[in-house]
């Protein structure tokens, strides 16, 4: 007799994820996940969902807060459940950060190095390396608990400004940096025809300033007077 398909289809589901967990080490499954024709992924998605429901219901009812309904929150016996397979199941940041940091903890305990760059290490489609650059160098966003995490049980630290890359440069910088080009020809040569395939060296950065002044020839009608004046007083052939 079923009394309940609501309990058939959570015990179903929760074989489902012993098995995916028992195969990859931790119940944090992408939504895309299957295990033996059962969508993992999506049933432990649906559960994480009713399980935060779980506690902002129990944090207002803690404040005095109204209520409302509780229908499809997770009960304590089904969180047991969960958390019996994988304590980490439900985290209160994103899954994908979730599953980068065990599967990194899992690295550790095997004795493997953590990678240091990107592509060098790839478990579970997930690039280690790009993950762990991404969380240095994005330090300051992240809780003070996942910061503690990462320090005291991955041994990470904040990148150093060093390591940091460079911020794009605007037009305006590109221009700039062109324009001190130009001029050094221009003292150097003491004219501006320059062929097409010159490259110029400002304190060892290569610039190129055939293609440059090509372009700029090519887009003089859309360069502001201030642009076309630079030129001009260096003896640019429009």
């Amino acid at each position: 007799m079923i009394w309940s398909h609501w309990d058939v289809a959570f015990a179903e589901g929760l074989s489902a994820a012993q098995g995916w967990a028992a195969e990859h080490g931790h119940l944090l499954p992408p939504t895309t996940a299957v295990w033996n024709g059962h969508p993992v992924g999506v049933w432990a998605k649906n559960l994480r969902t009713a399980g935060r429901r779980a506690v902002e219901i129990e944090a207002r009812r803690e404040a005095g807060l109204p209520v409302g309904s509780t229908a499809g929150t997770l009960t304590e016996e089904r969180r047991d459940a969960l958390e019996a397979i994988d304590p980490s199941w439900c985290p209160a940041w994103p899954v994908a950060w979730q599953r980068a940091y065990v599967l990194c903890r899992q690295l550790i305990e095997a004795g493997a190095p953590l990678p240091t760059a990107p592509g060098q290490t790839t478990v579970q489609g997930e690039d280690l390396g790009a993950w762990i650059l991404a969380q240095r160098l994005g330090w300051d966003q992240l809780a003070a608990a996942q910061q503690w995490m990462l320090e005291n049980m991955l041994d990470l630290n904040p990148a150093d400004p060093s390591e940091r890359p460079q911020a794009a440069r605007t037009q305006a910088d590109k221009w700039t940096a062109n324009i001190q080009a130009a001029r050094q020809f221009h003292t150097r040569e003491g004219h501006l025809r320059v062929p097409r395939k010159h490259v110029e060296k400002v304190d060892g950065v290569p610039y190129k300033l055939g293609t440059f002044l090509d372009n700029s020839r090519r887009r003089a009608d859309k360069l502001t007077p201030e642009r076309r004046a630079e030129l001009t007083a260096l003896g640019m052939r429009w």
